[in-house]
């Protein structure tokens, strides 16, 4: 088994990796999606957000209102890191469990972990390998204000409440280049894939942990 560690800034063409990994046969662990089952109604982190924010995050059913929160903390560097305090250790547990039980059924099983705030929660460092999809700032903003109906200005914000590129690079074993077609970006993934299917089946050919690393670029 290995586990990856798959990163990118807003709106970078993480996603679409990670669905490309998945259709190569790896098992996907989506930490948006881990996260909200953490910050569901009632579990600790709801209620430690709810106590921080206030009720006003809610939406009328209680669960928490994603848009109004990210709104709230995307300019507030002290608010949004409180909320990552709260969040970024109870995802870790429960990314942990998943990992074990996927790990239990299918010994030499890819798992990729995607996560946009990889580096940020210092995920990585549980990682055998980090894979960083890359874009320009343009595309970024463009991207994210087709994709989520946001002002040029709201995306700027949520790229800069994350690490910059530049920092991330320092963690990555391999680059991705998400401007490419998708077509591009299947012929990169199922190669990428086919050295981690290597390295699921053989630990002692992996890369080994280092801040400071040789990378591999991916383009086609």
């Amino acid at each position: 088994m290995i586990v990856v560690g798959l990163t990118g800034g807003l709106a970078s063409g993480k996603t679409t990796v990670a669905k490309l990994f998945q259709q190569c046969g790896a098992e996907i662990i989506d930490a948006d999606q881990v996260a909200r089952t953490v910050v569901a109604p009632d579990r600790a982190a709801w209620k430690d957000i709810v106590a921080t924010f206030g009720k006003g995050i809610l939406h009328d059913d209680h669960t928490l209102n994603r848009e109004a929160l990210a709104a709230l903390v995307f300019r507030n560097p002290k608010q949004l890191k409180i909320l990552n305090q709260i969040v970024h250790p109870r995802v870790a547990r429960e990314q942990a469990k998943i990992t074990k039980h996927i790990g239990m059924q299918h010994p030499d099983a890819v798992i990729i972990y995607d996560a946009a705030l990889l580096i940020e929660a210092k995920a990585h460092e549980r990682m055998d390998r980090v894979i960083l999809v890359t874009t320009d700032q343009r595309t970024q903003i463009v991207r994210a204000c087709e994709r989520d109906g946001i002002s040029r200005k709201d995306a700027l914000a949520r790229i800069r409440g994350q690490l910059s590129l530049r920092e991330k690079k320092k963690f990555a074993h391999d680059l991705i280049d998400g401007t490419q077609s998708r077509e591009q970006l299947r012929r990169v993934v199922r190669q990428l894939y086919r050295d981690l299917s290597a390295q699921a089946q053989h630990p002692s050919h992996r890369p080994q942990p280092s801040r400071t690393r040789a990378r591999s670029t991916f383009s086609s």
